[in-house]
């Protein structure tokens, strides 16, 4: 009986899955845009530059293998906040709202790599993905936000010799959408971005390591861009009319601001973020971790200083 049951269950979650995408696709139309307008600005970041933060990598498992992208005294360094010297903050998302058709996506995939025991947007170069610090160190360039269409699957390559475990959660509730393991194979590993409604903001997290951990801002259109290293950014074939426009970053509070195209049109659009309205979850302001600092005096685990690391003598002196 249930050797029979499997095909027509198969069947009937294959046309599930039809009817989900048909109306996802069917939320957004394509087609050619006449007079299409262009937006352009900057994103900037005032204040004071928010402290990386910093893992150790003894906490964690592959250390031979994931202290590539250490900074060579046992930590990995998150630079979560990218700032050039004139204010420009790179990676900010910049997405127009509500537009229901116009012109189309530049991929229907939602794709990751892993690499290194980070995840990188698979459109990024490799060149954007490290840089080398003051002190001669590799540091990975950190988040690399990436922007994903809902109702749409997302697909992670492994890259390294190493396993992991992809973790996708709704930032704003807290939710896991989704999990699945990242073996070491050659074969593309999916699982499904289904946010609610309204929700917008994801965040993935490898099980296994937590600094492996990538941003993504939810669309449903394709204007959209992500700032470049000085902050700069362009949304080109917009049609003529009246818009809302979000910036985002993580750890920010979006900023919305109105504008009105017109046809073949130039809008100039400026975003500022105030430095000291960032916001980090309790969970990542690095209070607690799995190993107490006691269990060996030589190993630094906290290693940094600012207002989102803990110092050593305040942590053992809590109640």
């Amino acid at each position: 009986m249930m050797k029979r049951m499997k095909p027509i269950l198969r069947l009937v979650l294959g046309l599930a899955l039809c009817l989900v995408s048909y109306a996802a696709a069917a939320a957004y139309e394509t087609v050619d845009v006449e007079h299409g307008a262009t937006v352009t600005g900057r994103v900037v970041l005032k204040g004071p530059v928010p402290e990386p933060r910093v893992f150790p990598m003894v906490l964690y498992a592959f250390g031979d293998f994931c202290k590539k992208i250490s900074d060579a005294k046992g930590h990995v360094v998150l630079k979560e906040f990218n700032v050039d010297d004139a204010g420009g903050l790179q990676d900010a998302v910049i997405a127009v709202q509500d537009v229901s058709r116009g012109k189309g996506f530049r991929s229907n995939e939602n794709r990751l790599f892993t690499v290194n025991c980070m995840f990188h947007p698979a459109n990024v170069p490799e060149d954007e993905q490290f840089e080398i610090d003051h002190d001669g160190n590799l540091v990975h360039i950190h988040p690399l936000v990436s922007v994903m269409r809902n109702k749409h699957m997302l697909s992670v390559l492994n890259r390294d010799p190493v396993i992991h475990d992809a973790q996708f959660y709704q930032k704003e509730t807290g939710q896991r959408i989704t999990r699945f393991p990242i073996p070491i194979s050659n074969k593309v590993q999916k699982g499904w971005v289904y946010l609610d409604k309204g929700k917008r903001i994801a965040q993935i997290i490898c099980g296994m390591h937590e600094y492996m951990q990538t941003w993504a801002w939810i669309v449903d259109n394709p204007y959209f861009d992500k700032t470049t290293r000085d902050g700069t950014f362009a949304i080109d074939r917009l049609p003529p009319g009246t818009y809302k426009i979000l910036a985002w970053h993580p750890h920010l509070k979006p900023i919305e601001k109105t504008i009105t195209v017109p046809p073949d049109g130039h809008v100039e659009l400026n975003f500022e973020f105030d430095a000291r309205e960032v916001v980090r979850p309790i969970y990542e302001t690095q209070r607690d971790f799995r190993i107490s600092p006691e269990r060996d005096p030589n190993v630094n685990l906290f290693g940094c200083e600012g207002p989102f690391c803990v110092k050593r003598d305040e942590h053992l002196h809590e109640d």
